[in-house]
C-alpha cells in the first residue's frame, strides 16, 4: 500500500512497526488531521531503562507529526501488575511508592515530548483518576460481560504463563481488562484513536480496541512496536554494568554516552533510525561507513541519543572528559605505549582479542585473558570487553588509527597496522 500520513511513513521507514490493527484505515485516518494516540507506562520503577525508549520515540514520531499523545501513568494498574512478558507475578507496592514512582517518571517524559495546552502538547494522565472510583459490581456487570475468558486464554502473555506451568492469579488476570477500560474511557472523554505499546501488549491492546468499539460504536486501532534486541541477541537496556537509565541520577551522562559509543557495528544504522532525530538520507550514509570510520557514526549515535535524554549542554564536558580519560591511561600519549604491529589483511578478516593481549604482553595466557575479561579488567579504546571471543577488526581502530589495549587500570599498549 501507498502511506498517506507522516507519521506511518516515519515509523515504517524507521522499523517501528510490529503490527498494527489495521494500517491502511489507521494511515487514512492520521491525514485527516491531528489526532489523539495513547501509551501506557506502570510505574513499577522510580525510572526507565533504554528498553522503554523504543515507545517513547514512537510518541516522539507522533507529535513531530502534528497529532497530540497522551502520557498514561498506569497509577492504579500498577497496583496489580501487568502479567505480559512475565514469568512471575510482580511485587506490588503500595500506593506511596507508586505515586512517588510516577512523580519521577514524570520528568523523563519532559525530555522527549513537549508537555502543555497546546493543541498537540502531550498531556500526562493517571488511570488512578477513574480506575480508582469504580464500584467492583457495577463494573463486573457493566464491562465484564464483553471477554471471553476463552479467547483471554488464548492471549500469549496468558500462554506462556500456563504452559510454563507458571501461577497467574487472578488479580493478574484483571489486568487485560482495566487496560481495556483505559482505552474506551479515553477514547469516550478525549477522543483517543490510537493505542501504541511494544510487542508484549498486543493482545491487552486488542481487547481495548474491541471493548471501545462494542461500548463506543467508534472505530479505534491499536499499534505495537518491536522489543528491541541487540546484534549479539541481548535484551535492550540492559549493559554489563547493569541497566542503561535515562535519569542522570540513576546514571551519569557520561555512561550514558559511552554505551551508544560502545554499539555493535551491525546496530549502528538501525539505532540511529530509532534513537535519534536524525534525517533518514544522513543516517544511510552514516551507516554506509566502512571500518575505523564507523566509530564516527558510533560518536553521532551517542551525541544524538545523549542530547535527547540529558541535554546538548552535556556533550562538551563529555567529549574532554573522554580526551582526558585516554591521555590519563596513555600515560603521556600513544608513544609512550609498547606497541604490538599486524598485517593489514590479518586485521581485516580479525584477529582474537585473547591472542593480541597475550602478544602485546599483557597476559601470560589466554586463560589469563579470559579471566581478566570476566572481572571486567579488559578494555579496547577504554570500553569494557565482556565477550571472551571478541575479535578486533579494522572498526577498533580509533580516530589516531590504532587500537588502545588495557588490561586494569595501569597496564595498556597500541595495537597498529604494519605499513
Amino acid at each position: 500500500m501507498s502511506i498517506k500520513s507522516e507519521f506511518i511513513k516515519n515509523l515504517e521507514e524507521r522499523g517501528f512497526i510490529n503490527q498494527v490493527t489495521d494500517l491502511d484505515a489507521l494511515d487514512t485516518a492520521m491525514v485527516e488531521g491531528p489526532k489523539v494516540a495513547y501509551l501506557g507506562f506502570d510505574a513499577t520503577a522510580d525510572c526507565l531503562h533504554v528498553g522503554s525508549l523504543v515507545p517513547i520515540m514512537m510518541l516522539r514520531q507522533l507529535q513531530k507529526s502534528g497529532h497530540k499523545p497522551i502520557i498514561l501513568m498506569g497509577g492504579a494498574t500498577t497496583r496489580i501488575g501487568d502479567p505480559s512478558d512475565k514469568d512471575e507475578m510482580r511485587r506490588l507496592l503500595d500506593d506511596n511508592a507508586i505515586n512517588q514512582n510516577v512523580e519521577k517518571l514524570q520528568q523523563i517524559f519532559k525530555r522527549y515530548l513537549k508537555i502543555g495546552d497546546g493543541p498537540t502538547d502531550a498531556v500526562i494522565m493517571n488511570n488512578a483518576e477513574w480506575l480508582g472510583s469504580l464500584n467492583y459490581l457495577d463494573f463486573l456487570r457493566d464491562y465484564g460481560k464483553h471477554f471471553s475468558i476463552n479467547r483471554m486464554l488464548t492471549m500469549e502473555s496468558v500462554k506462556r504463563r500456563l504452559e510454563r506451568e507458571q501461577a497467574l492469579t487472578f488479580l493478574e488476570f484483571n489486568y487485560m481488562i482495566l487496560q481495556a477500560f483505559d482505552f474506551h474511557y479515553l477514547n469516550k472523554n478525549y477522543d483517543c484513536i490510537l493505542q501504541l505499546g511494544g510487542q508484549d501488549q498486543w493482545g491487552n491492546i486488542v481487547s481495548g480496541v474491541d471493548l471501545t468499539r462494542r461500548l463506543n460504536n467508534k472505530t479505534v486501532y491499536g499499534l505495537t512496536t518491536h522489543l528491541i534486541k541487540t546484534a549479539t541477541g541481548a535484551k535492550m537496556g540492559k549493559s554489563a554494568d547493569g541497566a542503561i537509565w535515562l535519569r542522570d541520577d540513576r546514571l551519569p551522562a557520561y555512561d550514558f554516552w559511552q554505551f551508544w559509543r560502545n554499539t555493535h557495528d551491525d546496530d549502528v544504522g538501525k539505532f540511529l533510525k530509532l534513537f535519534t532525530d536524525l534525517p533518514l538520507d544522513e543516517v544511510t550514509k552514516l551507516e554506509s561507513l566502512q571500518g575505523a570510520e564507523l566509530n564516527e557514526a558510533k560518536k553521532v549515535l551517542a551525541d544524538e541519543a545523549t542530547k535527547l535524554a540529558h541535554g546538548e549542554e552535556v556533550l562538551p564536558q563529555i567529549h574532554d572528559t573522554v580526551s582526558k580519560v585516554f591521555e590519563a591511561h596513555s600515560g603521556g600519549g600513544v608513544d609512550s605505549l609498547p606497541r604490538v604491529e599486524i598485517v593489514a589483511a590479518e586485521l581485516e578478516s580479525g584477529v582474537a582479542l585473547v591472542d593480541i593481549f597475550c602478544q602485546a604482553g599483557l597476559a601470560n595466557s589466554k586463560g589469563e585473558v579470559r579471566r581478566l575479561i570476566k572481572g571486567r579488567g579488559a578494555r579496547l579504546n577504554d570500553l569494557v570487553v565482556d565477550d571472551a571471543d571478541r575479535v578486533i577488526n579494522n572498526a577498533d581502530l580509533n580516530d589516531e588509527g590504532f587500537v588502545k589495549l588495557s588490561a586494569g587500570k595501569k597496564k595498556h599498549a597500541a595495537l597498529f597496522v604494519k605499513a
